[in-house]
């Protein structure tokens, strides 16, 4: 097999530097049971959405022991020479189970593993493609927020399984995208483009071009409501840009693939629109975070699943980002 072929425009140190930088952990139970130690996965089910590019879509759900965390977009992309895994998924059971179906649907290895940004439902099923040794890349910025997050995420896994999480294991991206990256899978380009703070301030986008499909990940919600976690007006700027991309398909973060681009973004951006309006108006009016909980945006609660779990989180952020303007 001929190796793939890589291009960089801006990337950061191979494994053994980062390996001194950063502590990055990712969960690992040391008993017989885990699923790392086990022989065998279900598969996961899948859909084609062009040509080669694979999609599993997560539920509209909360991460949960019973959904053992699958409630993100998933998936891989197979070349001719071998197979890029673009994030997978939030436990390592749900890691497996794509692993299980990659190898069901192609020979090739995985020579890839894409992180899209830092969000335990992308990553924490990285564990489950350790032993095919692939290359592990994420945004410049990943190391840094996951080594911030990474005791969080941790603590908030126990409390969720009730399990002690007494190991630990070093995960650190092999490549880190500044600009852009190309990568070749064997008669198929990827086009990694790193953006800045929107979603979070670590999000990457893969885009096909044999296909023209582009993998926003949680750059777009559809149908679920949108998280923030970085910059509210990063992310509206961000969404604009995207917009010029050359894309027949786009697949998000969360919710259905979409063939209508760039109007698969227009929901997003009226929520995000909605809420930078509403809080401006608020804090030139003398208003305070409290009263805006209740007031700021909620034209939008039934535009949207999960609005009462996520919308005032994401007014309490957009709040802190605007009041300083």
């Amino acid at each position: 097999m001929d190796e793939p072929v890589e291009t960089y425009s801006g990337w950061g140190a191979r494994k053994g530097e980062q390996r001194l930088k950063f502590v990055l952990l990712f969960f690992l139970v040391g008993t017989p049971g885990h699923p790392a130690a086990q022989a065998g996965s279900s598969p996961l089910a899948v859909t084609e959405v062009a040509p080669g590019v694979y999609v599993h879509q997560g539920l509209h759900e909360d991460a949960t022991p019973t959904n053992q965390y699958g409630i993100a977009n998933i998936g891989f992309i197979v070349g001719e020479n071998c197979v890029a895994v673009i994030d997978t998924g939030g436990s390592i059971e749900v890691g497996q189970a794509l692993k299980e179906t990659i190898r069901n649907t192609t020979n090739h290895p995985v020579c890839y593993v894409i992180n899209t940004h830092v969000h335990p439902d992308h990553i924490f099923g990285n564990l489950a493609f350790k032993e095919d040794n692939p290359v592990y890349i994420a945004h410049v910025k990943f190391p840094d927020a996951l080594a911030e997050r990474a005791p969080y995420y941790l603590r908030n896994l126990s409390r969720l399984t009730g399990k002690s999480y007494t190991e630990t294991l070093l995960v650190i991206p092999d490549r880190t995208v500044t600009d852009a990256m190309d990568l070749d899978l064997g008669g198929r380009g990827l086009r990694i483009v790193a953006h800045p703070t929107a979603h979070t301030n670590n999000d990457l986008t893969v885009y096909d071009v044999k296909t023209k499909t582009l993998w926003l990940s949680d750059l777009l919600f559809m149908e679920r409501i949108p998280a923030l976690d970085g910059s509210i007006k990063g992310w509206l700027a961000v969404t604009e840009q995207l917009k010029s991309v050359d894309a027949e398909r786009v697949i998000p973060g969360h919710g259905p693939v979409s063939a209508k681009w760039p109007e698969a973004l227009a929901d997003q951006e009226r929520y995000l629109r909605t809420l930078l309006t509403e809080i401006r108006q608020f804090i030139n009016q003398g208003g305070l975070l409290e009263e805006a909980l209740d007031r700021v945006g909620y034209s939008e609660m039934n535009s949207w699943r999960l609005f009462d779990d996520y919308h005032r989180r994401n007014v309490t952020s957009a709040f802190a980002e605007l009041e300083w303007e």
